[in-house]
């Protein structure tokens, strides 16, 4: 099986007024359907109001991460199935929730994680 990596950033999902709790109703039912089908493994945003920073081997930690990773924000889910074909099945379902698109990555495989 593989783990892929279903994200958005922050400020791309588009929520007409008055409709908020749906959005926050639906997107909570996929996470509940992915959990009963055994293939949801993590999921989160992240925590905007706390600056990342950066640890070093040494443990010296700085307040800069890596610029490329600079707006790393938004939604995240980890999933783990069997296809491609159904990884991009919930990422279609998540977008639907969250009325925005979402980026579908796939991780590499490796047996000591």
């Amino acid at each position: 099986m593989t783990k892929y990596l279903i994200s958005f950033p922050s400020g791309v999902m588009e929520v007409p007024d008055g409709q908020w709790d749906q959005v926050v109703a639906e997107s909570h039912q996929v996470i509940r359907d992915m959990k009963a089908a055994g293939v949801y493994v993590f999921g989160g945003g992240i925590n905007e109001d706390v600056e990342p920073v950066a640890v070093a081997a040494d443990g010296t930690v700085s307040g800069s991460a890596y610029s490329a990773f600079d707006r790393l924000d938004g939604g995240h889910t980890i999933i783990e199935v069997p296809t491609h074909d159904e990884a991009v099945e919930w990422a279609r379902r998540v977008a639907a929730a969250c009325r925005c698109p979402q980026e579908l990555r796939e991780f590499m495989y490796d047996p000591e994680s």
